[in-house]
């Protein structure tokens, strides 16, 4: 592993791109889904962390997700194990309370890779369906696979809940090649569409190697993490303590002796952010959207929603994200 750089003086900041005026938020794009009646949105908001805290910071979470549909999210990003079904609940809860029940929100659920057997993943989406308060999801996922459990029955079931209409679309998360191609076999009239893995300028160890499939198959990325639990939007980088849930979760990233090498190529990023005047989040969004994957970024407070669309707002050069990728990778020549 290349030595991290010493530390050096910080340039002076220059000014940070002008926020959208006031009122005024980026449109947030979609993509066709082949076979799904909704297209798929290019920036969602991630439920992971949310359902597991207290009363206050349930509230506040319900906050967040209120605010990102105020303002023009509408892919919303759940699982039956986040909270153990209190994210799908709390989501369900905001949603219900939106005009007409958001029918133009795009959710997407997981059934757990401890579910995968045809039984199991019915009732698992019965239960969600009933914390999400809706008749139907427009994604579901199989959050990952179980090597005990054949996935042709997996895949059979989800095949037959998507032709009652509880299911949009059928995507899978975590999967590599030989698993999606023997997921996608085992449909026989829907299409596998989505295949969501952890994707982020520093972390590619799991998109790399399905993204060439991916693409020729029509199937969709969506990247987690796209801004590396929060090094690619500026987080710890000036000594601020790594939270213990963080570590446990992104133990890759924030192993000891990788940090401080990862850390110095932020502090690079974020000095290329600023001679680009654009927010340091922007690189790492808009370099995944390139790529061909749409990112689910993770909130838990109303503000940090509004940075998130700031930094959606304002598309680096193609030039500018070459350098960005050539930085992330450890080259600084």
């Amino acid at each position: 592993m290349t030595p991290a750089k010493p530390a050096r003086p910080r340039a002076k900041r220059p000014a940070r791109a002008a926020p959208a005026p006031h009122g005024v938020v980026p449109t947030i794009g979609t993509i066709p889904l082949p076979g799904s009646p909704k297209p798929h949105p290019e920036l969602g908001l991630g439920l992971w962390a949310l359902g597991r805290w207290s009363a206050e910071d349930e509230a506040r979470t319900k906050a967040t997700i209120g605010r990102a549909f105020e303002l023009g999210f509408r892919w919303f990003d759940t699982a039956e194990v986040y909270g153990s079904g209190r994210s799908e609940r709390i989501l369900g809860d905001v949603l219900a309370r939106a005009a007409g029940g958001a029918p133009d929100a795009f959710v997407v659920t997981k059934v757990s890779w401890e579910h995968l057997r045809p039984s199991q993943v019915r009732a698992s989406l019965v239960n969600s369906l009933e914390r999400l308060g809706r008749p139907s999801v427009d994604l579901y996922l199989v959050h990952a696979p179980d090597p005990h459990v054949p996935l042709s029955g997996t895949m059979e079931a989800l095949e037959a809940l998507w032709a009652e209409g509880k299911i949009g679309a059928i995507g899978v998360s975590n999967f590599g090649v030989g698993e999606l191609e023997a997921a996608a076999g085992y449909l026989q009239k829907a299409r596998l569409v989505v295949n969501q893995v952890r994707y982020n300028l520093f972390d590619r160890d799991e998109a790399e190697p399905v993204r060439e499939y991916c693409a020729r198959h029509g199937i969709l990325i969506e990247a987690y993490t796209p801004l590396a639990r929060g090094l690619l939007h500026g987080r710890y980088l000036e000594g601020k303590r790594v939270p213990a849930e963080i570590r446990r979760f992104a133990a890759r990233l924030f192993d000891p002796g990788r940090l401080p090498e990862l850390q110095a190529r932020a502090r690079d990023l974020s000095d290329l952010a600023q001679e680009a005047h654009v927010p340091m989040a922007s690189l790492a969004l808009h370099w995944l959207r390139r790529q061909g994957a749409v990112p689910v970024v993770g909130a838990s407070e109303p503000g940090q929603i509004d940075s998130n669309l700031e930094a959606w707002a304002h598309r680096p050069t193609d030039a500018v994200l070459d350098r960005a990728d050539a930085i992330a990778r450890g080259d600084r020549a």
